[in-house]
């Protein structure tokens, strides 16, 4: 059954990843979806995969979400070819090599806080009026981290928990239009950009091999897990507003080695 059928959903970095595994779920579950990425190359490919499939469609537009006439026409494009907007999910993002706090730049953590945080607040700002009107729901994708912090990655891990917490000041003021806005946290998901940042350590395949054994489930999560996961807060986490869902395989729980003082002068 079609549990989201004739909905329109905007999903944002859809191409690849956990993006593309959500844009993946909606279009089988009967939506309308619009997603973005910066390069085309991908998302005409994913696209084209999916439209013959069905029942859902999808449309692909490049957008750039560090610009914001950018995110407007995103938002355009979707009322112009659909005529409203049912749900959002701001997803676009990316996770800098792992790097010392004294070693980062501060442009470096701006052009992060612009792609990673603002870029979801301008989508919501301008996807918002249409929202209302449909009663919708935003789904904002931030990451585990954002709750229990990660070494070296203090401008990441700090973009990702302002996520957590614009999820709920944004759902006590959207509350009053039977808006929900949630929030998406995965933690290790096996996607290219976590290929790409094992790629950066000396041995890539212990690095996926050790972020496998970071779960109480011994695994990493899947695209298509973290599409079902969205599917749920869209099409039945009705009474949910203002939540943080853990996508994790239980990465938060029980103690673990975790002394960094060791070898430490």
């Amino acid at each position: 059954m079609a549990r989201y059928a004739d909905k329109v959903v905007i999903v944002t970095g859809g191409s690849k990843g956990i993006g593309r595994g959500i844009v993946t779920a909606f279009v089988e579950n009967g939506a309308k979806v619009v997603f973005c990425a910066r390069g085309s190359a991908a998302g005409e490919a994913l696209e084209a995969e999916l439209n013959p499939k069905g029942p859902g469609c999808c449309k692909f537009l490049s957008c750039d979400m560090n610009k914001e006439d950018n995110i407007q026409r995103l938002i355009s494009f979707t009322v112009e070819q659909f005529g409203h907007i049912d749900c959002l999910v701001n997803n676009a993002g990316w996770h800098p090599p792992h790097k010392p706090t004294d070693v980062t730049g501060a442009q470096e953590f701006r052009d992060l806080l612009n792609l990673n945080l603002i870029s979801y607040f301008l989508a919501s700002k301008f996807a918002l009026p249409y929202l209302r009107q449909r009663q919708g729901n935003i789904i904002n994708v931030s990451s585990l981290v954002g709750s229990i912090g990660q070494k070296d990655a203090v401008p990441y891990v700090a973009t990702k928990g302002a996520i957590i917490s614009m999820t709920k000041a944004m759902a006590v003021d959207e509350s009053r239009y039977r808006v929900r806005v949630n929030c998406l946290s995965p933690g290790n998901v096996m996607t290219p950009l976590w290929e790409e940042l094992a790629s950066h350590t000396a041995d890539a395949a212990a690095a996926i091999t050790d972020g496998e054994n970071c779960q109480l489930l011994g695994r990493m999560g899947t695209e298509a897990e973290c599409g079902a996961a969205a599917m749920f807060l869209a099409a039945d986490a009705s009474f949910c507003t203002g939540i943080d869902l853990l996508l994790s395989g239980g990465a938060e729980l029980n103690y673990g080695f975790k002394n960094q003082t060791s070898g430490s002068k």
